[in-house]
């Protein structure tokens, strides 16, 4: 009879939202940012990707400051729509520069981002 109340209880959200770690995108926090308009999250999601493909464009030049002035912008860009993996990449390039693994994890996370946001704007 335990299993029966344990399967019917309501579950503990004393927390309230929790942001979705799994995804590449934070929905619940892209949506507190855009007050829970949805043709506002698709246009905010969509110039990110933009923003994100330049960032990466100019992180390719290989010189110090650019790396270190694109990855700094895209972990802002990043952590305003709840992109997290790509903030975080970004934070740890931003701190080392030249490191090769650094600008492999940044560019995989925005593409993992990007092809996120692909599917939800069909």
């Amino acid at each position: 009879m335990a299993a029966v109340s344990i399967a019917f209880a309501a579950p503990d959200n004393s927390d309230g939202q929790r942001p979705s770690q799994e995804r590449p995108v934070d929905l619940v926090h892209l949506a507190k940012q855009t007050m829970g308009d949805k043709s506002l999250e698709i246009e905010v999601l969509q110039m990110f990707a933009r923003q994100a493909r330049a960032c990466l464009h100019e992180m390719s030049c290989g010189e110090t400051k650019r790396v270190e002035a694109a990855a700094h912008r895209l972990k802002g860009a990043a952590g305003a729509v709840g992109a997290f993996r790509v903030a975080q990449a970004a934070e740890t390039l931003e701190g080392n520069c030249g490191d090769a693994a650094n600008m492999a994890a940044v560019g995989v996370a925005v593409i993992e981002a990007e092809n996120f946001i692909l599917k939800l704007c069909r």
